[in-house]
């Protein structure tokens, strides 16, 4: 089939209906005390929409990210996108690093090694969109609730971080992640 057949092919399928089981929805992380904010390695991630919320097409999540905060080099079969809402991050992308300033969006392909880390002295903000969704329901198992999208972080001692540490790591394959040692 050539290019012109497929493409008016799929023009003449007929979108679904409306599926009126789906509402619309508002995330107010500032407000909304339905919400749930966890601490993840330093920082606090509130969930925004959950996968239930969009059908299984994607999740969004509130990230505050404290100087220094951010995860370890990992990897992942989802494709996931950072828009810097407030400060500024460094990121690392098959070990190459540059910085990702307020305004700016970063996508990273599934697969592909990455992180992100705070290396300002002020707080960042980055709204996360992982597709397809799974990356909350990690946070979630692995962290501490809080009580808002800025903590306060729970005070963990060398024992509680190692144990946290630890934890990701037996969690990673449940959720297609891999964790890249140092």
């Amino acid at each position: 089939m050539d290019n012109h057949s497929n493409s008016a092919s799929q023009q003449s399928q007929a979108l679904p209906p409306d599926d009126l089981r789906r509402q619309f929805s508002v995330a107010r992380p500032d407000a909304d005390q339905t919400l749930r904010h966890v601490a993840v390695v330093g920082d606090v991630y509130t969930i925004l929409l959950s996968g239930r919320d969009t059908a299984g097409r994607y999740a969004l999540i509130d990230m505050f990210v404290p100087p220094d905060g951010g995860p370890p080099p990992h990897r992942h079969d989802f494709e996931e996108m950072y828009h810097v809402l407030e400060g500024e991050v460094e990121v690392m992308f098959r070990g190459v690093k540059s910085i990702a300033h307020s305004g700016e969006t970063v996508n990273f392909p599934a697969n592909a090694p990455h992180a992100f880390k705070n290396v300002s002295q002020r707080p960042a903000r980055l709204l996360c969109m992982v597709s397809p969704p799974g990356a909350e329901d990690f946070f979630l198992e692995l962290g501490d609730p809080v009580a808002s999208r800025t903590g306060p972080l729970p005070d963990l001692d060398k024992a509680a971080l190692a144990e946290r540490a630890s934890k990701g790591k037996a969690l990673a394959a449940k959720y297609k992640n891999e964790i890249i040692a140092p």
